[in-house]
């Protein structure tokens, strides 16, 4: 039971993964620009990309914590 929980949260964790690193703006503009990213004030962009960077950080960091749980419980 806890296995398919771990798992099942694990398979959204990634997916959620995927889409935070497809946002990021590359060199000449990404999906980010998209949803705003470059079409607000200078003084906004910064904070949107800093946002979306600690987003990916913390999504990234549960990632990691379920797939060790899950390599525990096999």
């Amino acid at each position: 039971m806890l296995e398919s929980l771990l798992l099942a949260a694990h398979m959204l964790v990634s997916i959620g993964l995927i889409i935070l690193v497809l946002l990021h703006s590359a060199k000449g503009g990404g999906m980010s620009d998209m949803f705003g990213g470059g079409m607000g004030p200078i003084s906004q962009v910064p904070v949107m990309e800093r946002n979306l960077d600690r987003l990916t950080i913390a999504v990234a960091i549960v990632f990691g914590i379920t797939t060790f749980w899950l390599t525990l419980i096999r």
